[in-house]
């Protein structure tokens, strides 16, 4: 689960990270209110002015502005709440905004230049282990240093049945090139940074800058936060920090009817049964000379109901031109699958596209025979190159 750049900062803040504070606006006047109350606290009277969206790149759509005085604020707030918000990982349509938040502006004037980091902390499924990835070319995306300066990126595992060590920590501290108190600062930093993502059970933390501040300050200007769903149970107060209106509303509306969905670019529509049969019923297609337009498991339980809740999920989407089903009958029977399948078609009424079932398994002779005699527009297949056939057949 993605939550907005605040509420990551709070978690953040709860486990003793130091952050950029920063106060969260829904309009133009709870900004100029926010902005206020972080002068007094913070004497400073300029403000950054942040998008609150579930993308990255928000500066260079637009949706980071600095704001140096109160009017400042209300203007900027003000054009940035209600904006549809495009950057590089939005659609062209982009992504309407709905709250900024309103932050202290921590590059202020020292002895010295601040200076920006890369840090995140996810798994390494490779090895199994949590990762420190971090740099010193920081405010600049990951994937663009990656591939033209990759000896600046370094990493360091963690062992996961001793926890990260404070050697560790002080590697990464030296490796970004500081010394005196920055050095220390860098190693409370990293050590809490990592307790926030082990006990809050995150699956990536993504702090892109790290900011040593001219006083030598540690602090996260940034914070991308990804949970990880099956952990939620153990945090009620994070659950509730979701935000629909960030997500996919298909993917919502597959959620509350417990469909396993997930939406993307393609043409053919997949329905299965088994998250390890669809990922290779995706691979089908795409032999096939197709594009797979969803993932969507149906679990163990694919009766007319939820058959047809799985196709009004399929056909919302406009570019599908073909529809993909392929069950394996285990514990569900085949011909209770088929009979659910042709219910639910007779039950809409309207599905104007080609539609390929695959069954194998228990009486997927006798499903097979209630497919064919049907009458509707549904194409039966038993093996895999016979459905692979089909698709490639209906898309040519």
């Amino acid at each position: 689960m993605n939550i907005h750049e605040y509420q990551g900062k709070e978690i953040l803040n709860s486990f003793g990270v130091r952050i950029q504070r920063g106060i969260v606006a829904h309009n133009a006047k709870e900004a100029v209110d926010a902005a206020k109350k972080l002068t007094e606290e913070t004497g400073t009277g300029w403000h950054v002015i942040k998008a609150q969206v579930h993308a990255g790149g928000r500066g260079k759509g637009g949706g980071v502005k600095l704001a140096k005085n109160l009017k400042e604020v209300e203007e900027i707030a003000g054009q940035i709440i209600g904006m549809d918000l495009v950057t590089p990982q939005t659609s062209a349509e982009g992504k309407r905004v709905h709250q900024v938040l309103v932050a202290e502006d921590v590059y202020y004037p020292g002895d010295s230049e601040p200076e920006e980091y890369y840090m995140s902390v996810l798994l390494n499924r490779t090895t199994g282990r949590n990762m420190i990835m971090y740099s010193t070319e920081g405010g600049m995306d990951i994937e663009t240093v990656a591939e033209e300066t990759p000896h600046l990126i370094f990493t360091e595992e963690i062992d996961p049945s001793v926890g990260l060590q404070g050697f560790q920590a002080r590697r990464i501290a030296f490796n970004l090139g500081l010394s005196g108190n920055a050095f220390k600062e860098m190693t409370k930093f990293v050590t809490a940074l990592y307790k926030a993502y082990v006990e809050s059970d995150s699956a990536l933390f993504e702090i892109n800058p790290v900011l040593k501040t001219s006083d030598d300050k540690i602090m996260a200007v940034d914070a991308k936060v990804t949970l990880d769903d099956n952990a939620l149970y153990r945090h009620k107060d994070y659950a509730e920090m979701r935000d629909i209106r960030e997500e996919n509303p298909v993917e919502v509306e597959a959620r509350k009817v417990g469909l396993n969905y997930v939406d993307l670019d393609g043409n053919v529509g997949c329905m299965v049964n088994g998250a390890g049969l669809a990922m290779a019923t995706m691979d089908l297609i795409k032999q096939a000379g197709g594009e797979p337009a969803n993932f969507l498991d149906v679990g163990g339980t694919a009766d007319a109901k939820r058959v047809e809740e799985a196709f009004r999920l399929i056909l919302k989407d406009e570019n599908v031109k073909a529809i993909l089903i392929n069950i394996f009958g285990g514990i569900v029977r085949c011909d209770r699958v088929a009979q659910g399948i042709v219910d639910a078609y007779k039950n809409m009424g309207n599905i104007n596209v080609p539609i390929i079932v695959r069954l194998q398994g228990t009486n997927a002779d006798i499903a097979k025979e209630i497919i064919d005699n049907s009458g509707l527009d549904v194409q039966s297949a038993i093996e895999f190159q016979e459905a692979a056939d089909k698709v490639q057949a209906v898309l040519a």
